[in-house]
């Protein structure tokens, strides 16, 4: 057992089925927001589709290689890349013939970032990395697929713009082993890693928060 996880730590096939849902979900969100950003820079279908499917795909892939999990999850599991690109031609159809305003995306990119995060510690911790390193995982789970997005539609990461985004993931992350270590719950600390992340996130879109910036004293 991982240091820093409860020794009864051991999440029921219920709590499994619902981070499975939450992963599918999470891949339909982002799989959404990768069309939607193929769209605005007025790609075709088949940009679209590769677009989304990196999105939705290209976080959980780069966990799996970084910890050795083999086979990478979309190649064990099919479904996932059935997800993505279902809803990706689904989105394609969509846009058609309803403009979706840019707050879609930013919103939706939260949903995802939420769940890929908690999805990114589950899958470590199924493989007893340290609770550490799992934070990270989970991080890179829920902001990876989204700098892929940005990079190859020609946009400046999330992550590296002024806003709160990786941040708001360190906190959810932060969040599920607080509330696992104290009150020994695993659906709380989901729901809890969730909830914290989203706030964080959807409080930034709305009041453009933002952490502080480095200025050198011969700029100011």
């Amino acid at each position: 057992m991982n240091p820093g996880i409860p020794e009864s730590w051991n999440p029921s096939s219920n709590t499994s089925s619902l981070i499975y849902i939450l992963d599918l979900f999470g891949v339909a969100v982002f799989a959404i927001t990768g069309s939607l950003g193929a769209g605005r820079k007025h790609m075709d279908l088949f940009g679209v589709v590769v677009l989304a499917i990196v999105t939705a795909l290209g976080g959980g892939t780069i966990r799996d290689l970084v910890i050795g999990a083999g086979p990478v999850f979309w190649i064990s599991d099919p479904v996932y890349l059935f997800v993505a690109t279902v809803t990706a031609l689904v989105t394609f159809l969509i846009s058609r013939f309803f403009d979706f305003p840019r707050y879609i995306l930013l919103t939706a990119d939260a949903f995802g970032l939420a769940v890929f995060t908690v999805v990114g510690i589950e899958r470590s911790l199924a493989f007893e990395i340290f609770p550490g390193i799992a934070v990270v995982m989970g991080i890179m789970t829920g902001v990876a697929g989204g700098m892929l997005r940005d990079v190859l539609s020609g946009e400046i990461p999330l992550i590296l713009r002024r806003e709160i985004y990786a941040t708001a993931s360190l906190c959810g992350a932060v969040t599920f082993f607080i509330i696992l270590g104290s009150f020994d719950s695993h659906t709380l600390a989901v729901i809890a890693s969730i909830f914290v992340t989203l706030v964080l996130r959807l409080s930034a879109i709305k009041w453009n928060l933002s952490l502080p910036v480095f200025i050198s004293r011969d700029e100011t």
